[in-house]
């Protein structure tokens, strides 16, 4: 069943336009419970974009199983499917239903129901102890399987996945860490997962795809599903199936699902080709597992690991990456940085992507990459200041709406801190989305002006003068009128404690651009808990540096999640030898040392250290901040992340439409 990424293939009688899947995830785009017109629109952008199938949101199928406050309630779903159905079938894509129960890695604090699970273990993040399915509890599961999947096939759907994936109750019932049972549903661990689709297949017949997502690598040997395991599991189930789509993670290892850019893509390649070894044949497989490149996900396909491919982060951060490959362009890159895409998180954010912010606020920002560019200059002239991420953004933006647009970078290069933070161990690929950015702003005529320090008169405003060079009045080419974006970002903060001498204080950014560090230890002050610290402690390790990492915190990173980078980025330094001083203030730093407080006891104690290293954040470049006519993004309004500043960037530019046919 190989073929090219980008030609249809068949599935239970129906034809999907390409090999590529966008599979479930959290989105929290919910309206309670239920789907909502966001769903419908940004599963729309992915259909549009050439996607071959679409996974819809994972929905539970029974009320008592709520993992976060937006998980989607099959009961709730069926108008929102049928939404997604009609938005998406012009395009030709499948639309599939996700369907599942979160079982002992759910929640019990919006539902305030005891978790279900097969026996009595509990989840190791919320240590929260499940009750024992009874019968009563196994038939509800399978009878809302059941129920669900009816009320999808209403919705006309293509079909249903069913997940028994790395979150799932379905997996639970496979593994031995999970699954201790002494009845017929301990002795064949299948069991339930075969009732299950015995009952859905009932429901949507044989001309709607059943899929089923499979754990094949709880990477838990000692008692959880092992590669061996799973390929007897595969060929169990796959003649009951019409796709599986070949995943790795369970209850110690969830971040193993979806990795960030320390863990190769496509690390499911093998286990993959493994497993489609096992289905001889008999169903078609999909790989998972972090691949974001066309051209790799092309070779798996050459190679044999698998029928179709999921791309899911790589559509969300280009919904037009089935469109592009066929063109012969280069998608957006996904950078697996994780910052933005993986919601799973209190604060409830909406899905969304470093490099395209649009990405989940379809119904809010519009397409700017909807439509075919506008004629080079047809608007007349456009200035943008700085060659950061969100400069970058700022110019495409601005070119493909038609305008003449002259970018200065103040350095040699562009992409900013970008390109800075992508010398940080395991981040090198956010380099490619500044590659990206610069390219597409070349391709589309802008025109870059490097090492350029940009002079506006006190009294710029719109429709004025905006000079560039040295010669403010005679700079040749320089805009004169038009839209002006000043993206200037950020400047160095003073050191965060008195800093006498023996101790040399730089910022994390000094460290990563390469400067001359002094001999001696380093300890590496962390008030933020972001990746920017772990990644240059790892960095600094990797050189052979006696490195130790001091925070307020009580665990170093500790906003990158629990189901995040949070459990492997402390593994990563810990083998590399990297101390931690916990719950500390950063008092002083002198003569060799830096001196320590716990915020708790009020203990002090010194640390030797002869670089600190400040991870804090910066200050906005105020430089510019006089011209009031300016649109001003990104840091030097305040210093945030990528996110904000291309963000910004785009919704700067897209708000300049009123500058129709500006002249010179």
């Amino acid at each position: 069943m190989r073929g090219s990424l980008t030609e249809q293939f068949t599935l239970a009688g129906r034809i999907a336009p390409a090999r590529v899947l966008f599979g479930p995830h959290e989105t929290n785009l919910g309206d309670g419970r239920a789907l909502s017109a966001r769903h419908v629109a940004y599963y729309e952008r992915r259909a549009r974009g050439g996607a071959g199938l679409i996974v819809t949101e994972t929905a539970s199928i029974h009320p008592d199983d709520w993992p976060y406050e937006r998980a989607p309630l099959a009961a709730d779903c069926a108008a929102g499917w049928r939404a997604v159905v009609d938005a998406c079938r012009p395009h030709r894509t499948l639309v599939l239903a996700g369907l599942g129960h979160t079982g002992l890695q759910g929640s019990s604090a919006w539902s305030q129901s005891a978790l279900w699970a097969p026996s009595r273990f509990a989840d190791p993040v919320s240590r929260e102890l499940p009750m024992e399915m009874e019968r009563a509890e196994i038939a509800a599961v399978i009878d809302g399987f059941r129920i669900a999947a009816a009320a999808a096939v209403t919705a006309d759907v293509d079909g249903v996945e069913l997940d028994a994936g790395a979150f799932s109750l379905l997996r639970q019932f496979h593994s031995g860490l999970t699954n201790r049972r002494a009845d017929g549903y301990g002795d064949d661990r299948l069991r339930l997962t075969r009732e299950v689709i015995a009952a859905v297949r009932h429901e949507i017949g044989h001309d709607r795809i059943l899929a089923l997502r499979l754990s094949c690598d709880e990477q838990a040997p000692w008692a959880g599903v092992t590669p061996d395991e799973a390929a007897a599991q595969v060929a169990a189930l796959s003649e009951a199936l019409d796709l599986l789509v070949v995943v790795r993670g369970g209850p110690y290892s969830t971040a193993a699902y979806r990795p960030d850019g320390h863990t190769e893509p496509g690390f499911n390649a093998a286990l993959c080709r493994d497993m489609r070894g096992a289905a001889a044949g008999r169903v078609p497989v999909v790989v998972q597992g972090s691949v974001v490149d066309a051209a790799q996900a092309q070779r798996m396909l050459d190679d044999g690991v698998a029928d179709a491919v999921e791309m899911t982060r790589a559509q969300i951060a280009d919904p037009d990456l089935v469109t592009r490959v066929r063109a012969g362009r280069t998608p957006r890159p996904c950078v697996l940085c994780n910052q933005t895409c993986l919601v799973r998180d209190p604060r409830n954010p909406v899905v969304t992507c470093i490099g395209n912010p649009s990405a989940g606020f379809e119904t809010v920002d519009g397409d700017v990459d909807g439509d075919a560019p506008r004629g080079a200059g047809d608007r007349g002239p456009a200035a943008v200041v700085g060659g950061g991420p969100g400069g970058l953004e700022a110019a495409r933006v601005l070119a493909r709406q038609g305008f003449r647009v002259t970018l200065a970078e103040r350095t040699g290069r562009l992409g900013g801190m970008l390109r800075t933070a992508a010398a940080g161990a395991g981040r090198s690929r956010l380099a490619h989305l500044a590659d990206w950015l610069e390219d597409e702003c070349r391709r589309l005529g802008v025109d870059v002006q490097l090492g350029v320090d940009v002079q506006l008169g006190v009294d710029v405003r719109l429709g004025h003068a905006v000079q560039f060079g040295d010669d403010c009045g005679s700079s040749e080419g320089a805009p004169r009128g038009g839209p002006v974006v000043v993206a200037t970002g950020s400047r160095p903060r003073p050191a965060p404690c008195p800093v006498d001498a023996g101790v040399q204080a730089v910022s994390a950014a000094d460290v990563l651009y390469g400067s001359a560090l002094a001999p001696g230890p380093v300890v590496v002050f962390d008030p933020v808990g972001g990746p920017v610290a772990v990644s240059v402690a790892s960095s600094l390790a990797v050189r052979g540096r006696d490195v130790a990492v001091a925070t307020p915190d009580q665990t170093v990173g500790s906003r990158l999640g629990p189901t995040g980078d949070l459990v492997g980025a402390n593994a990563r330094l810990r083998r590399a030898g990297v101390a931690s001083h916990l719950a500390v203030r950063l008092l002083s730093a002198g003569a060799g040392e830096v001196l320590l407080q716990n915020r708790f006891t009020g203990v002090r104690f010194g640390v030797p250290c002869s670089v600190l290293v400040d991870c804090s954040h910066p200050l906005p470049n105020e430089q510019l901040t006089s011209v009031v006519s300016a649109a001003r993004i990104g840091d030097c309004v305040a210093p945030r992340t990528v996110l904000e500043a291309v963000r910004e960037g785009r919704l700067a530019a897209m708000s300049m439409s009123q500058y129709e046919g500006v002249s010179r």
